[in-house]
């Protein structure tokens, strides 16, 4: 019976498993560098667009990446979703102004009397600023030509430790406007600040007083004085030369308002929906004269300021 069973029994073909053994590469006996070394597929790259390539930025509404060049070119307004990007003060004065004469309120500096320390102290958080931003403080003042216009223009940085007033802003502000009551030229300022600053307590309260006695000489001598509300303007700022203004615009859907909406929803124990504090639902309710696109807003104060100082319209000509 054993002799029937391994009669039976197939030996295995020994000659067979190695011919497998070398086509599969895998040859029992066979020393390590002796083996078939495996090729290496090169992965085709696609070629990299000018987004990758370039300086970018990506828009805080839609996420979209857009290159700086074309922010620029398209005045840091997004080609994809016509959301207003911030833009910084001194980009913004040189946008408007057609010549720059001068600039004011360089030889300001901040102090620090209270010796003010949160996190870090007063200088410290001064000398940060002044790094990433380029800027010695939160306000710039420039003059020069609008066109046919001779105009004195300010705008607040809100990357200079969120636009905050401080002394050295009240300063400046006060400066601008004596210098626009003495040449009897408009004052533009562009707003966009938290509010005053809390290292200087109470000397950053006082330039609400300071800036709106300017502002009221500027009233009664018959000086135009126009404000264009930017993203985000609350606080002390928005409390005195910010709202002080002959004409109010606002660019579309910038914040606006004294305390913030989680302040008051606090306060009133109700949701505050949108547009709650956006430009559209100040301009309805009768806060802002005209919410104005970016891409018109030279134009739109032109004409304003042509038709207040009674000069002529170089563009209806």
């Amino acid at each position: 019976m054993a002799n029937n069973m391994t009669d039976t029994m197939t030996k295995p073909d020994i000659n067979n498993d190695s011919t497998s053994l070398q086509q599969n590469g895998n040859k029992a006996g066979q020393s390590w560098f002796e083996r078939p070394i495996p090729g290496i597929k090169q992965q085709l790259t696609a070629q990299l667009t000018a987004v990758e390539t370039e300086p970018s930025t990506k828009c805080s509404s839609c996420h979209s990446i857009i290159t700086n060049t074309a922010l620029i070119f398209n005045c840091y307004v997004c080609p994809h979703c016509d959301h207003h990007l911030p833009m910084s003060a001194r980009e913004r004065l040189n946008w408007l102004l057609d010549k720059v004469e001068g600039e004011l309120g360089q030889e300001f500096t901040a102090k620090d009397p209270l010796k003010f320390v949160d996190s870090k102290p007063y200088p410290n958080r001064m000398a940060e600023a002044q790094e990433k931003t380029k800027e010695s403080e939160a306000l710039i003042v420039l003059y020069g030509k609008l066109r046919n216009l001779d105009i004195v223009t300010c705008a607040f940085d809100f990357r200079f430790m969120g636009g905050s007033m401080g002394s050295v802003v009240g300063d400046r502000f006060v400066q601008a406007a004596e210098k626009a009551l003495a040449d009897r030229v408009p004052l533009v300022c562009f707003a966009a600040s938290g509010g005053a600053r809390m290292q200087e307590g109470l000397l950053s309260l006082m330039q609400m007083a300071r800036t709106a006695a300017a502002i009221e000489r500027l009233r009664i001598a018959g000086v135009p004085y126009i404000v264009v509300l930017t993203n985000p303007v609350y606080g002390g700022v928005t409390a005195s030369l910010a709202m002080l203004g002959d004409i109010h615009l606002a660019e579309p859907k910038a914040m606006i308002g004294f305390a913030g909406k989680r302040v008051i929803e606090q306060t009133v124990r109700e949701t505050l929906e949108e547009p709650f504090q956006r430009a559209e639902f100040l301009l309805e309710h009768g806060v802002v004269d005209e919410v104005v696109h970016r891409h018109q807003m030279i134009d739109t104060i032109y004409r304003l300021l042509a038709k207040l100082c009674s000069v002529p319209n170089v563009d209806a000509q």
